[in-house]
């Protein structure tokens, strides 16, 4: 059984807050000292950034990352092109373009970033024939690379990056998948050859650390899915670069949703089952401890902090931040 135990100094922040909200007036001022807000991009196209978890701004603030579509409302089909830019802060929200995509969605985009660490080039994900890749800009130079498969997310030293089989998560959940070429896994639901691939960026040379048949080895404690179809989402590496989290997903044939949380080292050893079966958003809050939206039988649904590779976790207050959503720190 998981430890949990409750966060004493957020109760006593739970009870200063509460007093602060028989202070009306506090809301106004505080709208006073909001900061400016305008629109950096204009029609007749439309403009979006994804993720929240991707580097949109340069180093300097200057330059802000986006991407470009001529239409909204329905779901991208293989021939849409979108294409990607950054804008200008300094120069009147100039918009340049620098590429186009055709791996792309509407909630992670086509994984546009810069590069951590770098002032001057920027990644992301397109397919070209039969596969996925992503491209490397220097959007000063114009000198572009193209490296052999798709990124989803970077290590802090811009070494590394991890990525699923984004052909399965196009067939399991659109919404986070490319379109344009189908799962040769589809009806399998624990392949040998799809799984978490690592790449490295300097020579695009890449690994699969884990299958899906890997992942679905490990024994189940909840929400039994070794019939159900599996695969993995939402990848994301540890502040200091030494490990990543990954989400094994499958839904029982009543329709129920389940999601275990991994880690892992960068190279795919010490594999860690952190949570079995419950959990949804997450964030790094440093390199060892994860805040997640989980379950658990003494508070049930509720945001947790975990120790990594432990079994301790934290409740985030009893009655704070009483919902699901994306978190960080």
């Amino acid at each position: 059984m998981r430890a949990v135990m409750a966060s004493q100094p957020l109760l006593r922040r739970r009870s200063f807050l509460k007093s602060l909200a028989t202070l009306p007036y506090l809301t106004a001022a505080r709208a006073e000292q909001l900061p400016p807000v305008r629109a950096i991009t204009r029609g007749p196209k439309y403009h979006w950034f994804g993720y929240y978890d991707k580097l949109q701004f340069d180093p300097t603030g200057r330059y802000v990352l986006g991407m470009e579509v001529d239409f909204q409302h329905r779901s991208p089909r293989p021939d849409d092109v979108i294409k990607v830019g950054l804008v200008d802060l300094q120069d009147d929200d100039r918009w340049t373009e620098l590429g186009e995509s055709r791996a792309w969605n509407w909630q992670q985009g086509c994984m546009l970033q810069w590069l951590p660490g770098s002032k001057t080039e920027v990644i992301w994900n397109d397919r070209q024939g039969n596969r996925f890749v992503s491209h490397v800009l220097d959007v000063k130079t114009h000198n572009r690379r193209t490296l052999p498969a798709p990124i989803y997310s970077i290590s802090p030293d811009a070494r590394w990056a991890v990525a699923p089989d984004f052909r399965r998560l196009h067939d399991t959940r659109p919404g986070y998948g490319y379109g344009g070429l189908p799962d040769p896994n589809k009806d399998a639901p624990t392949p040998e050859d799809s799984g978490i691939w690592r790449m490295d960026l300097r020579t695009g040379e890449k690994t699969l650390l884990f299958s899906v048949a890997d992942i679905a080895k490990v024994p189940y404690t909840r929400g039994d899915g070794r019939r159900a179809k599996q695969y993995f989402n939402h990848l994301l590496f540890s502040p200091d670069g030494r490990r990543f989290i990954f989400l094994h997903i499958w839904m029982t044939e009543g329709g129920r949703f389940w999601a275990r949380m991994f880690t892992a080292n960068s190279d795919g050893k010490e594999l860690y089952l952190l949570d079995p079966g419950d959990v949804s958003h997450f964030w790094w809050r440093d390199p060892q401890h994860i805040l997640a939206w989980a379950w658990h039988p003494s508070y049930g649904d509720k945001f947790y902090v975990f120790e990594d590779r432990t079994d301790k976790a934290q409740v985030v207050g009893l009655n704070a931040m009483r919902e699901d959503g994306h978190c960080s720190y």
